[in-house]
């Protein structure tokens, strides 16, 4: 049987051996990585040593290790960082390299920084309304009875002409006797006549009236325009006062619709700009118009501008309720360098694209963004023209010059305009 000694002698001399076996293990992980070399492939196109600057697990990149092995974060082999692939301290070549067979694993696709016309072009959706500009009232001029109504309802689209309703007007009956009387002369009966259309009797009647010279006692009232009647106000039987509304019609050619433009894209959108509206009961050509006014206020709920297009309805076909969608297309002639929107990066502070360059090199580059165009985004400052941005597979991209440290730097401020100096070092804006 042991003694007690010597058990706390083993256990100590066991501890002891532990924790010298995990400090070793915490300066290996984190002492300085020190270069290493390892050989290329015999099929490799550069037929030399490649000098490895430390090893590392891509789940946790901030850790290097100074040797290969399995990591001990994840089931995986580590993974070795060239020196070939580090940033260049000049600047000049600083970015990431991509070898072309995993570009084209990748699916990465490049795009040109290509100039384009300035044409606004707004994508929005709209509803068909009533032209309120084409609105007909029929009104009673003198006190009279209904005899009749014709048939009809709210919501009817008539014809111009379309009768209405039957009338007994008593003062018509007196002033139609009179220029009867008077058709000798011709100032007393020129007189009579303006009189007749005073009191509301149209210029078809009293010319009739005064060929003929039979009085009418019963007179009908038909709409002046066609359209869609919105009210019709009389019934037989009534008893009509002067100035009584008897019917309301809505013209339907040509029509509106309202277009509810984003905010954010409210100053792209002017009057007189081209508008094609695609309608879902009609899927064949769009129907043009124009913006004829840009209402004063927003909509609360949508935060979005309201827009009037005309829209011309010559077949009767655009009903008010349906619903479009409506592209705006503003003209200009002049032109500005531009990128697929989906090429740009959008950090919340910064706007970046990844552009290619030699050697398989991509390199991060801030941009100033101007306003969207479709599919492309304008580009102010940052790039010039013909140079290639990748479109697909940036974010990679941009989570691998991250890990590098490679920064994009700041993008070109404009030129000062040729009234103002700029400013240089030492001196003081005013």
């Amino acid at each position: 049987m042991k003694s007690p000694r010597t058990v706390l002698l083993v256990l100590a001399v066991a501890v002891a051996s532990v924790a010298v076996g995990v400090l070793a293990g915490r300066w290996s992980a984190s002492r300085p990585a020190e270069p290493a070399v390892v050989a290329v492939p015999a099929g490799s196109a550069a037929g030399k040593e490649r000098k490895v600057l430390y090893w590392y697990d891509p789940m946790v990149p901030q850790q290097h290790f100074d040797r290969p092995g399995k990591s001990p974060f994840m089931d995986m082999q580590l993974v070795p960082r060239y020196a070939d692939e580090a940033p260049d301290p000049s600047g000049t070549q600083a970015g990431v390299t991509i070898d072309p067979a995993i570009v084209q694993n990748l699916g990465m696709r490049l795009a040109a920084v290509q100039r384009v016309p300035l044409s606004t072009r707004v994508e929005a959706s709209g509803i068909v309304g009533l032209n309120e500009r084409a609105v007909a009232v029929v009104q009673s001029r003198a006190a009279g009875f209904v005899e009749r109504v014709w048939p009809l309802a709210p919501g009817d689209v008539i014809a111009a002409g379309q009768p209405l309703a039957q009338l007994r007007v008593p003062e018509w009956t007196a002033a139609q006797h009179e220029l009867i009387a008077v058709r000798g002369d011709a100032s007393l009966l020129a007189a009579a006549r303006e009189r007749l259309l005073s009191l509301g009797m149209a210029q078809a009647e009293v010319r009739a009236l005064e060929q003929g010279g039979v009085v009418k006692a019963v007179h009908t009232v038909g709409a002046p325009s066609g359209g869609v009647l919105e009210a019709l106000d009389v019934r037989a039987g009534m008893t009509l006062g002067a100035g009584q509304t008897l019917a309301r019609i809505n013209g339907l050619d040509p029509v509106w619709l309202e277009v509810a433009v984003p905010e954010a894209q409210a100053g792209q959108v002017t009057i007189g700009d081209r508008a094609e509206a695609r309608l879902a009961s009609m899927p064949g050509q769009p129907i043009v118009g124009r913006v004829t006014a840009l209402l004063p206020t927003l909509n609360d709920a949508t935060r979005s501008l309201r827009v009037r297009v005309e829209l011309p309805n010559r077949d009767g076909k655009l009903r008010p309720g349906q619903s479009a969608r409506v592209q705006l297309a503003g003209g200009g002639a002049d032109t500005a360098l531009a990128v697929p929107t989906e090429a740009v990066i959008r950090t919340g502070q910064r706007a970046l694209v990844m552009v290619a360059g030699d050697g398989g090199r991509y390199a991060p580059v801030e941009v100033t963004l101007g306003p969207e165009l479709g599919d492309n985004t304008v580009i102010r400052t940052g790039l010039d023209e013909g140079q290639q941005v990748v479109a697909s597979g940036q974010f990679l991209l941009d989570s691998e010059a991250s890990l590098l440290g490679i920064g994009a730097g700041p993008a070109a401020d404009p030129a000062p305009p040729a009234d103002r100096p700029a400013i240089h070092d030492g001196e003081h804006a005013p």
